[in-house]
């Protein structure tokens, strides 16, 4: 099997490292990637704005499936035109299914319409109408930018002030076009995970769940980030919680799009809050979290492709359901100092040779070049994603923090207390 890759982040390698893993794979290509993804895969330079160009090298290159990474592709409708001009399966929904993360009012409006729990909301297009709004409810209350924003368009505001400030930044384009509407939502008591399934059309396929960390520093503190680190399974997610999902958000929300004449076709990923009155949806996402998606690769059993084929071909119903390593892994999130703000690109990183051979130890790159002096550099904010893979989350995480130490790169940072949830279940690590 021919497979093109999109994308280039941390998640890319996990699915690339893993993809790479099938007996039924000939050939990998991928687009941009990284230095960790050229390892295992052919790097070619196209522009995924260009649709056309993509659909031609499908076409030249006998492409039989096209994985989708990041989300943007998808809302932009490269799945419609691929398959309009080529017919090559694509894992990735349309652009009409898309919407799920696309627009946080739509997601919003189908879990009304649909009895899918969630936090109440309003959406607002004029400011003057959301800031009145604010002086009605309390804080905390949670300010958010309709559209794409890179993970980064969420505010939760603890006082009004801090509210009315998220409103007005949002509608003065500190998000782009993501903040031309804006939701805001009750703040939700409980604790936070992250679930993920495949889905095609009403067929939905339970796969695994995670726990990330949001905030850019220890004890959850700074500024909400992309993600700075992650552990699967996820404690909280026990295997009636997950029945609960499934029969609660994922799949009334399969029937939904399909009634709606957008069926899904991908990986569903929901973000939730476990409350006391059991989980409610925060949000959708159309694609594998990053960096959940560089815990969950690992601790896959069986083959990826075969699954990837299935969801693109519409058959989800003729495959079982995947099996899963009893291992828990843990990975961190190296990033560059001054992320997720502004940030210097270039500075070299050392010393990854070191790691090489040990074992139950994979690191990921997201914002890694190798330069024509063979150096390997950081060209981005989140950049490495060292994952330690153990039976247990503590040993996990010992694994990866004990790898971290071979890293020699000064520019720089990580958080040191990825999993304290789950290892402490509320009490923060010393």
């Amino acid at each position: 099997m021919r497979v093109l890759l999109i994308g280039g982040g941390g998640r890319e390698h996990a699915l690339a490292w893993k993809i790479a893993q099938s007996p039924e794979l000939t050939a990998l290509y991928a687009t941009p990637g990284n230095a960790g993804i050229a390892e295992v895969a052919e790097l070619v330079p196209l522009d995924v704005q260009n649709h056309e160009a993509v659909a031609a090298f499908c076409r030249e290159h006998r492409i039989d499936l096209v994985v989708v990474g990041p989300e943007a592709p998808l809302v932009a409708g490269l799945a419609d035109d691929l398959q309009g001009k080529t017919g090559v399966p694509v894992f990735g929904p349309s652009a009409a299914a898309a919407r799920l993360e696309g627009s946080k009012g739509f997601t919003k409006d189908l879990c009304a319409a649909h009895g899918i729990p969630t936090a109440r909301y309003r959406r607002f297009s004029e400011c003057e109408d959301a800031l009145a709004y604010l002086h009605d409810h309390p804080t905390p209350i949670v300010v958010k930018a309709d559209g794409l924003a890179a993970g980064k368009g969420v505010i939760i505001a603890e006082t009004r002030a801090e509210a009315e400030r998220a409103v007005q930044d949002m509608f003065a384009g500190a998000f782009g076009q993501a903040g031309r509407e804006v939701v805001i939502e009750e703040y939700l008591e409980g604790e936070e995970a992250s679930f993920f399934a495949l889905v095609s059309g009403e067929s939905v396929l339970p796969l695994a769940g995670a726990q990330d960390h949001k905030r850019a520093f220890d004890g959850d503190k700074g500024p909400n980030t992309g993600g700075m680190g992650a552990y699967s399974p996820a404690p909280v997610l026990g295997e009636d919680m997950v029945q609960r999902v499934m029969r609660e958000i994922m799949e009334p929300t399969a029937r939904a799009m399909a009634a709606r004449g957008a069926p899904y076709r991908g990986v569903l990923y929901a973000g939730l809050m476990i409350t006391a009155e059991g989980p409610k949806l925060i949000e959708f996402n159309v694609r594998f979290g990053d960096p959940e998606c560089q815990v969950l690769m690992p601790r896959l059993a069986d083959d990826l492709l075969p699954l990837l084929m299935a969801t693109a071909e519409g058959r989800l119903d003729t495959v079982p359901a995947p099996r899963w390593h009893e291992k828990a892994a843990l990975t961190v999130v190296l990033a560059t100092r001054g992320y997720p703000g502004a940030y210097e690109k270039g500075s070299v990183i050392r010393g990854l040779e070191r790691l090489v051979g040990w074992e139950d130890l994979v690191v990921f790159h997201a914002g890694t070049k190798r330069a024509a002096d063979g150096e390997l550099r950081a060209v981005g904010g989140r950049v490495l994603n060292v994952t330690g893979i153990a039976p247990d989350i503590r040993a996990a995480r010992e694994r990866a923090y004990a790898a971290i130490a071979e890293i020699d790169w000064p520019e720089g940072f990580y958080r040191t207390d990825i999993g304290w949830r789950a290892l402490t279940r509320g009490c923060p690590l010393s």
